[in-house]
């Protein structure tokens, strides 16, 4: 019996075919184009995505060495926030609008000036933000009236997968939880969306995460390969599927994903509020999963990569600056950076720098500041949470944590255990969890198949490289501190013609 989990991330969506053991056996991606009409809009087409989608789970299929019919379940996992509109027909409203989105920065920071926010955490469990489900409302109530008000469904993107798999319109418990479910209920409740000036909004209903929703339709089996009538479950948001397929789900322990942004959750089983992070519905009832996150973590890296390494080689760049790195580290350096190319746990108007530099300093010295940098932020986030929950350990997933040395710096950080799994496509096989589930193939979401400790590698932390960290962290938030006051400045340079 084989699972399909797919995989949408922000550029690339995955089709990955795993057995009943977890072993991948096949796997197709696709980039999906970004479009950026204009400053702080990052959207894409919803029919392309599902196109892209739908030739990735093709070519997976025909790649894997067996009929389709062998596909017992499907389940789609994708990126958070951001918004995916249908009209009451049921088509696309425009553009899906991702993440990365931050047009409505502006009404995100009149919202935590006028009380808005504080009462929405009070309410949902968390503060909303520039890409929150409820602020680009907003931002489409004030700026595309019409827009707004022909609006039949609002999704999430894995939503809208599902959808065009099954033709069933809703979300699942954790996808929920983005904007407009009562923090203790864990239910949509129909005076949230009052509280940011959105009464009425059509919003879809809710399932388990490894609940069957429907069935692959004809259409769907046409485009895809799949053979019409596979079940396909709800899914789950993509932060979540990655914790669950590394290992990583559950109390006690930080999950880590460096990536795009800086992912930094645990699972509870009470509902704790905090402005520092999202407390958010778990894969079940009675578990919430607080989230604290921001837009600053591995692709400051693969900027650095792509801009300042290119010289080429037969060694990919991401390989061949290593032992720069590895050198860099066995020195002492002065170089910090603040990796805020994309956002900052800080604002919207916080800025990307580098410090200390000095001549005699080179690329790896730089290398090193900006993977440093990474790391510091996700002990931003990480410090957070263990004030409030106290995890003892850290799972660590991403492109970055392939590498030994940089799961070694996490763990110096953090100065916490930090383990790596040998997990192959974690986000895909979450939702092959939650699919497997879903037709009895496994006992629950959490009933997975492989020898976890046998696939893992454990790094644990050097006290003194622990305590020079523990220095340079400490001058990294000061120096944040101190250009709190420069940020707004340095951003208006670039209207200066």
């Amino acid at each position: 019996m084989l699972i399909l989990g797919i995989d949408n991330g922000l550029t690339v969506t995955k089709a990955v075919i795993f057995d009943a053991t977890g072993r991948v056996l096949a796997t197709a991606r696709r980039r999906v184009a970004q479009v950026m009409p204009q400053p702080r809009h990052v959207e894409r087409d919803m029919e392309d995505l599902w196109r892209q989608t739908a030739a990735a789970v093709a070519e997976a299929i025909a790649a894997c060495g067996r009929p389709a019919r062998d596909i017992v379940a499907v389940a789609a996992t994708a990126h958070g926030d951001g918004l995916y509109l249908l009209d009451r027909a049921g088509a696309p409203l425009g553009p899906g609008i991702l993440s990365l989105d931050s047009r409505a920065g502006g009404i995100a920071d009149a919202w935590a000036a006028d009380g808005t926010a504080a009462h929405a955490l009070a309410r949902t469990g968390q503060m909303p933000h520039a890409s929150a489900p409820s602020a680009i409302l907003a931002w489409l109530r004030d700026h595309d009236p019409a827009r707004f008000a022909a609006i039949g469904h609002v999704l999430a993107c894995k939503d809208w997968l599902t959808y065009r798999l099954t033709g069933r319109i809703g979300t699942d418990l954790t996808e929920a939880s983005t904007a407009f479910t009562d923090v203790a209920t864990q239910g949509f409740a129909p005076d949230i969306p009052g509280i940011f000036g959105l009464p009425g909004l059509p919003l879809p209903d809710i399932a388990l995460p490894d609940q069957v929703v429907g069935h692959v339709t004809p259409d769907a089996a046409a485009l895809t390969g799949l053979a019409m009538g596979t079940p396909v479950v709800a899914g789950l948001h993509d932060v979540t599927a990655s914790a669950l397929g590394s290992g990583g789900y559950g109390q006690g322990c930080v999950a880590i994903v460096a990536g795009t942004y800086s992912i930094n959750e645990t699972v509870t089983d009470r509902p704790l509020s905090d402005p520092r992070w999202f407390c958010r519905n778990g894969i079940a009832r009675g578990e919430w999963n607080a989230m604290s996150i921001s837009p600053a973590s591995a692709a400051n890296y693969d900027w650095f990569l792509d801009s300042l390494c290119r010289e080429g080689g037969d060694q990919p760049a991401h390989l061949r600056v290593i032992p720069e790195i590895e050198a860099a580290l066995a020195r002492p350096s002065s170089a910090l950076f603040h990796p805020y190319l994309f956002g900052s746990p800080h604002g919207a108007q916080a800025s990307a720098g580098f410090f200390g530099l000095r001549g005699w300093q080179d690329r790896g010295d730089m290398l090193r500041a900006v993977i440093e940098g990474i790391a510091f932020n996700h002990r931003h986030h990480v410090d957070a949470l263990r004030d409030g929950f106290a995890p003892k350990a850290a799972r660590l997933t991403g492109g970055i944590s392939r590498a030994p040395v940089f799961a070694q710096l996490f763990a110096d950080v953090l100065d916490m255990p930090v383990t790596v799994s040998a997990t192959e496509e974690a986000a895909a096989w979450g939702a092959a969890l939650c699919a497997g589930a879903g037709v009895g193939l496994f006992a629950s979401p959490r009933h997975d198949p492989r020898d976890i400790g046998a696939i893992s590698t454990t790094h644990h932390p050097d006290p003194a490289r622990a305590a020079d960290m523990a220095r340079r962290y400490a001058v990294f938030t000061d120096i944040a501190a101190a250009m709190a006051p420069l940020w707004p400045r340095i951003e208006a340079l670039q209207d200066i013609p």
